[in-house]
């Protein structure tokens, strides 16, 4: 106030006199309340204000993100970043930079094995026949065993990783008996092509330009039943979670509502919807691969997140043993050093639970 009093003074403005005196009293409350205001709507404005990850992963909530409607639903602006992998949204997350963020059972698994404190509120999808392990035409792979000798692309800390190397211990492969290589979809995309790998373990849309000129050794969803699970999850900065419930459930519940749509009638988002639009525009692709890739995943309904199927159950749901049994996969693999002792605390049901009571 005596900054700006001084400001004033140099301007022309002059001290009152006594019988001035209630006047500027007036004037100086005024100037202190739209002073206090403004720093408060600065600040609130801030504070409903959100960057938030996603992958280049076919989903119904894709269509949420184009069309606005989380905002409108929220209240929040949203700043909406792609990344290519689960392992570059972790450490986005880890930085501060994003606060929620799609990510892989994998590279969530790393990250909070390595200290970073998010918590999986969503399972964004059941991976199911969505990853799988292609192999190219005229790469003379016909068998399991034809890997033997092969170059294959697949990116590390990440759900295909964790499977790939399962399925070479399913197979009975020695992993060292072929050479396999950290890259991101593009880059597999793009090595393909040229011929530089044999095979690769991605997920779409990358799985569907591969599959034209490929075919599925195995997928997820038999590495699943095999006692494996992975999943693709959306995780919140424990602390910007909880100092922000109600945008949480709001958020959940209209990504929920996406998932139903898309649930209710699967065929209407066909080749030329405007949803198939909206997905290949916002992730890349094409229109007509959408309806082929949605299928492939499940989407768990706002029930099934919060039972012991998903979220719900502490150590006895399914996404913590996921994130335990995967923690142990990447230390064997060298990729982290500890595995926590428990990791239910990084899995909650709290803001599906919330959703479940909005209208």
């Amino acid at each position: 106030m005596n900054a700006l009093l001084a400001r004033l003074s140099r301007s022309g403005f002059k001290r009152p006199r006594p019988n001035q005196t209630r006047l500027f009293q007036v004037v100086r409350c005024i100037i202190v309340a739209t002073l206090a205001a403004l720093t408060a709507h600065a600040s609130y404005a801030e504070d409903k204000e959100v960057t938030i990850a996603y992958q280049q992963i076919v989903d119904p909530w894709v269509v949420a993100i184009a069309n606005g409607s989380i905002e409108k639903a929220t209240g929040y602006k949203i700043n909406w970043r792609q990344f290519e992998s689960g392992a570059k949204v972790a450490t986005a997350m880890a930085s501060g930079d994003v606060k929620v963020g799609v990510i892989g059972s994998s590279p969530l698994a790393a990250a909070v094995s390595q200290g970073v404190d998010l918590q999986l509120f969503w399972i964004l999808d059941g991976i199911n026949e969505a990853e799988a392990l292609v192999v190219r035409n005229g790469a003379n792979i016909t068998k399991p065993a034809d890997l033997k000798g092969k170059t294959v692309g697949v990116p590390f800390v990440s759900t295909t990783h964790y499977h790939m190397m399962f399925a070479l211990k399913h197979f009975g492969i020695d992993p060292s008996s072929l050479k396999i290589l950290n890259m991101q979809p593009n880059q597999i995309v793009a090595a393909w092509e040229r011929g530089d790998i044999d095979a690769a373990y991605v997920w779409n849309p990358a799985l569907a330009e591969l599959k034209k000129s490929g075919k599925v050794l195995i997928t997820s969803g038999e590495l699943t039943k095999l006692g494996k699970p992975t999943f693709d999850g959306i995780a919140v900065d424990r602390k910007w979670g909880e100092d922000h419930k109600d945008f949480m459930a709001k958020f959940v519940k209209a990504i929920a509502d996406a998932d139903d749509q898309y649930r209710k009638n699967p065929s209407a988002w066909n080749a030329q919807s405007p949803q198939a639009a909206a997905i290949a525009k916002t992730i890349g692709g094409s229109p007509a691969d959408v309806p082929a890739a949605l299928a492939l995943y499940a989407y768990p309904t706002l029930a099934e997140q919060a039972s012991p199927q998903w979220l719900g159950g502490g150590n006895a749901s399914r996404a913590a043993f996921a994130l335990k049994d995967t923690s142990a996969f990447l230390k064997e693999q060298h990729q982290i050093s500890t595995v926590q002792p428990d990791y239910a605390k990084f899995v909650t049901p709290a803001y599906a639970e919330a959703a479940m009571k909005l209208k």
